[in-house]
């Protein structure tokens, strides 16, 4: 079988998680990412409870990689970006003295 490379990114604020593994084609992201230890580098991560995705695309954890798929982990979001946008807003409102 054809083997394939992939590697699994998990950025945290402060560096960055890469692992490069092989696997066989038709890996899953799920696989690859049972595959990399991820879980042993971060002790509080749950795969159940985060997305991944592809070069900054979602994709289900049943998506076949291809060679050389970056396999993304994303966090959850401090902020939506609606209430970030509100928070900016709220302190334009205030530096500007019209509050």
């Amino acid at each position: 079988m054809k083997e394939i490379s992939v590697s699994v990114v998990y950025a945290l604020p402060d560096h960055q998680e890469k692992i490069v593994l092989s696997c066989p084609e038709g890996t899953t992201i799920r696989q690859a990412l049972e595959m990399s230890g991820i879980r042993s580098i971060i002790a509080d991560l749950d795969l159940d409870e985060v997305e991944a995705g592809v070069y900054g695309f979602r994709r289900d954890y049943d998506y076949r990689l291809e060679d050389h798929d970056r396999v993304e982990i994303y966090r959850p979001l401090a902020l939506t970006p609606t209430e970030a946008r509100r928070l900016r807003a709220a302190a334009r409102i205030r530096k500007s003295g019209k509050v």
